[in-house]
Formats: C-alpha cells, structure tokens, sequence
C-alpha cells in the first residue's frame, strides 16, 4: 500500500494528475476510481509505467496544447464533417473514393518499399497498382485484396528508421496527430514524391483544385478508427504517444 500511495503522489506533483477543477479536456478527479490490480505484481506495475512514461517528449507542453487542439478539432469539426460525408454519399460511393485515394498511397509504399531493399513486398505493391489501376478502373476496386495481395504500408519515416535514423523529440502535428521529428520529415519527402511522380495526375490536378485535397482528408478521417476520448482514461495523452511510438518500432523492424 505504501507504494501505491508514493505513486499517486508521484503522479500528483508530477503534473500528470488532474487538480480538482475541470482540466481542458473536461476530466476531474482522475485518480478517484483508478483500480489496481491486487494480482499485478508491484514491480512488474511500476515498470511497465515508467516505460510508458519514458519517450522522448521535451516539447510536452506544446503538444499537449496541441492535442488538446485535434480534440476539440475532431469533435466539432472533422466528426460532424465525417458524418455528413457518411450520411449524403452510399457506401459504394464512399468504398470507391477510400479504394482511389488507398490505390494512390500505393506509389509512396513502393518508393519506400523499394528504398528499403524489400524485393518481394516491393513486386506485390507492383501487382497491387498493376492489378487495381488496370482491372480496378484507376482504383475505384481494389481486385487486388481479393486476389492474396493486402495493402501493406512503407513512407519515408520508416526508410529513415530502417537505416538507423532515431525517433527524435515526439511531436502532436495540428490535425495529423501523433508523429516525431523522423516521421514529420518523412512526411515531407513522401509529399514531394508524391507530387513529382504525379501519378494519374491527380497531385497536379489537386494542386489547382483544393476540394480533391479536402475528400482525400475527409476520406483519411472517415476510414481511421481513433476516436479521442475512447480510452476513457484522463492520461490518453501519455497512453497515444507510447502507442505510437512502440507502433512505429514494430512497423519499422517487420
């Protein structure tokens, strides 16, 4: 019990818990139900907290600022947005815009796949653009999935991983979400990219055109699962960031 009690206490001068007026993000009293475990070996506990604790985050009052930013973004603005899309557009409609915009991502993927010397994920994005481009009408099916070849997913953050590059400070992006200073420029480069292949000519036409740009947004939001909020826990902010952070590793070493 008296660890548990020096926790709490840590998390209280820490800054992690919440005073007793109502934070940004509406939370009181985080820790006044907060259960533990009575099966949970201490020390197994407290590890397994401290490395949630540990990413490298020296910009965390900004990003929080930030995050608290994309939280109150998505609830009043990109889910009512998302909503409406759902609600005016039938769902074959939404399927083939999702399938357009995903055939798309799939030149960054082999770019990068390709970067990275993987040779056969590398010829299986080539049969997926081959396959959906061509059989698919410029993507709107995607003949591929059915056919044994799944989206996989490369950018240039995960190339950069690859040969050693680290993570650097962990970074909340306006709208984008979790990222770090490796991903972030990984970004850029794929963006670049992007634009000069000019596949199908949709980079350059949606250049002129910023309501391509906005549907390939809605559309990124409409097909992404995260809600903010649904962890229901007052420290989402530390859990999203060691998810994040634990993901990249993983789809960096796969």
């Amino acid at each position: 019990m008296a660890k548990k009690a020096l926790f709490i206490a840590l998390l209280l001068t820490s800054g992690l818990a919440v005073a007793q007026e109502p934070d940004q993000d509406g939370f009181t009293q985080p820790l006044k139900d907060l259960k533990f475990n009575p099966g949970l070996d201490q020390r197994e506990f407290e590890r397994s907290t401290l490395d949630a604790l540990s990413v490298y985050d020296p910009y965390e009052s900004w990003n929080r600022r930030v995050y608290h930013f994309n939280y109150r973004f998505d609830e009043w603005v990109f889910l009512p947005v998302v909503r409406g899309y759902r609600y005016v557009t039938p769902g074959f409609v939404r399927s083939g815009v999702s399938n357009f915009f995903s055939n798309l991502g799939d030149i960054p993927n082999l770019l990068n796949s390709a970067l990275q010397l993987k040779g056969q994920r590398s010829m299986e994005i080539t049969g997926r653009l081959l396959l959906n481009t061509t059989i698919g009408v410029v993507g709107l099916w995607d003949p591929a999935t059915r056919m044994g070849l799944p989206k996989q997913t490369e950018d240039f953050g995960q190339t950069l991983g690859y040969y050693g590059v680290t993570d650097g400070p962990y970074l909340m992006l306006p709208i984008l979400g979790p990222s770090n200073l490796r991903d972030t420029g990984g970004l850029v480069v794929d963006y670049v990219a992007d634009y000069q292949i000019n596949f199908l000519n949709v980079p350059e036409v949606a250049s002129n055109h910023p309501e391509i740009t906005a549907l390939r947004m809605v559309d990124k939001r409409y097909t992404t699962n995260f809600r903010y909020g649904q962890l229901n826990t007052p420290f989402e902010y530390e859990k999203l960031r060691y998810v994040y952070t634990q993901s990249r590793r993983l789809q960096i070493a796969e």
